[in-house]
């Protein structure tokens, strides 16, 4: 019997870890007293048993039980492989604009 799990897409920041992987999930909210639109995001660390993914693939994660003391997600699967090009000058984009701010 499985249980509906949560799933969750979002883009890989760090595969530094042996069978690990950061995830970056980004999520528009409605400010609740200026009714603006906020980018909100939160990492969560994954399990990628073989090692497949690299920094910037788009992935989908699964809820999963906890696997060690802040991993309870695990990778499902690889939806879009990064550029890795791409990645790094989107990387370089987003440092510049939180340094201007």
């Amino acid at each position: 019997m499985e249980k509906n799990r949560k799933t969750r897409t979002g883009r890989v920041t760090s595969n530094k870890m042996q069978k690990t992987v950061v995830v970056r999930v980004d999520n528009l909210r409605r400010h609740p007293l200026y009714h603006k639109v906020v980018k909100h995001s939160s990492s969560f660390k994954a399990h990628d048993e073989e090692n497949k993914c690299n920094v910037g693939d788009v992935v989908k994660i699964v809820e999963t039980r906890p696997l060690s003391k802040d991993k309870n997600w695990r990778v499902v699967e690889i939806i879009q492989k990064a550029d890795i090009v791409g990645a790094l000058k989107d990387d370089l984009a987003q440092e510049n604009q939180e340094r201007s701010k």
